[in-house]
């Protein structure tokens, strides 16, 4: 791949770029010592991924993102001093359409050589994201599927997400009732180190109470659970959640496909799949084995995705029932778990 580094610190440049050169397969596309340089150089040679700072002088690396991301995308993963202690900004660039964050490596450290495998293997799980999105899933015909809302049955909302992903789900959760009635699950693509800090950000934007999941839970109406591992989060049973590391060769982990897939097999009742904002192709495949098996499902539309790669994957296969603007899907959330208006598939 071809890889630029955002930077205004030499001595990270350094360590970055010998990550990335580490490997040959890779090389350095260009650097840039702050965001308004790196917005320039990327309209005039856009690279296959960007590593980029969080704080620099002038334009820092939110926005940078936000509009690298509206003028020229490309994949995106923060690269700061401390993930944890700028938790708040990662959140912000990842709402505006960064995948990924990891902490700058420092070779002069005890944990100089997990600081650069850590980066590493962001850089090697974008490789292989970007490798699968240029092999598009073939559309296949999908019958419309009826969706079948029986009194009575427990009913479940899945969401999946990657790029742009915390702002998207920030806006859905904040425009849900105290008392909707059905479970939310959640797979947002997070390292996680800091995924507990996402679910307490999260919480505090809803009137619903987020939280990390843990082995074993049992989705409740009234909480919202995130995946919080690098595993991916299934049902085992009709009613219980783990987290498992197969299958191995997704591109992400946790995978929105698997939650999606396990969801379809397990749930006794209703559930309601919704695909967001991010790039690669996760959660379409899943999406289609909800929606052949008559439950309900939606993908966010083009011109509000901060990336339109896992909604465009999923309008391609005919997974998804309906296509809705951001701003509409809480509401249509509400009205199907609720029985307000009739559902149409």
């Amino acid at each position: 791949m071809r890889i630029a580094l955002v930077n205004d610190v030499m001595a990270a440049v350094e360590a970055m770029r010998r990550v990335v050169l580490h490997t040959r397969e890779h090389q350095i596309a260009w650097i840039a010592r702050d965001g308004a340089a790196a917005v320039e150089l990327n309209a005039r040679d856009t690279p296959d991924l960007i590593l980029m700072d969080l704080i620099m002088p002038g334009m820092d690396g939110v926005e940078a993102t936000r509009r690298i991301m509206a003028r020229n995308p490309c994949a995106i993963v923060v690269v700061t001093a401390s993930v944890t202690s700028n938790s708040s900004k990662v959140f912000e660039a990842m709402g505006a359409g960064a995948l990924d964050a990891v902490n700058t490596p420092v070779f002069d450290s005890p944990e100089a050589s997990a600081g650069a495998t850590a980066l590493l293997s962001k850089i090697e799980t974008i490789g292989r994201l970007l490798g699968a999105n240029q092999r598009k899933p073939r559309p296949i015909p999908t019958q419309r599927a009826a969706c079948s809302l029986a009194p009575g049955q427990p009913r479940l909302v899945g969401i999946g997400a990657s790029a742009g992903g915390p702002t998207a789900l920030a806006r859905v959760l904040a425009h849900l009732p105290a008392d909707f009635p059905a479970p939310i699950i959640i797979i947002q693509h997070v390292d996680m180190q800091f995924a507990k800090g996402l679910a307490a950000w999260l919480d505090g934007q809803s009137r619903l109470h987020v939280r990390v999941a843990r082995e074993g839970d049992r989705p409740q109406a009234g909480t919202a659970l995130l995946a919080g591992q690098d595993n991916h989060l299934v049902f085992a049973s009709p009613s219980r959640l783990v987290y498992t590391s197969q299958p191995a060769d997704c591109a992400w982990h946790p995978s929105v496909d698997q939650f999606f897939k396990s969801a379809a097999q397990f749930w006794p009742g209703d559930v309601i799949g919704v695909v967001l904002t991010g790039m690669g192709a996760d959660g379409a495949e899943g999406l289609r084995a909800l929606r052949a098996k008559n439950h309900h499902t939606i993908a966010q539309d083009q011109s509000s995705s901060a990336v339109y790669g896992m909604p465009a994957a999923a309008a391609r296969l005919g997974a998804a029932s309906e296509i809705l603007a951001l701003d509409k899907i809480a509401a249509r959330l509400t009205n199907i778990v609720t029985d307000k208006i009739s559902s149409h598939g």
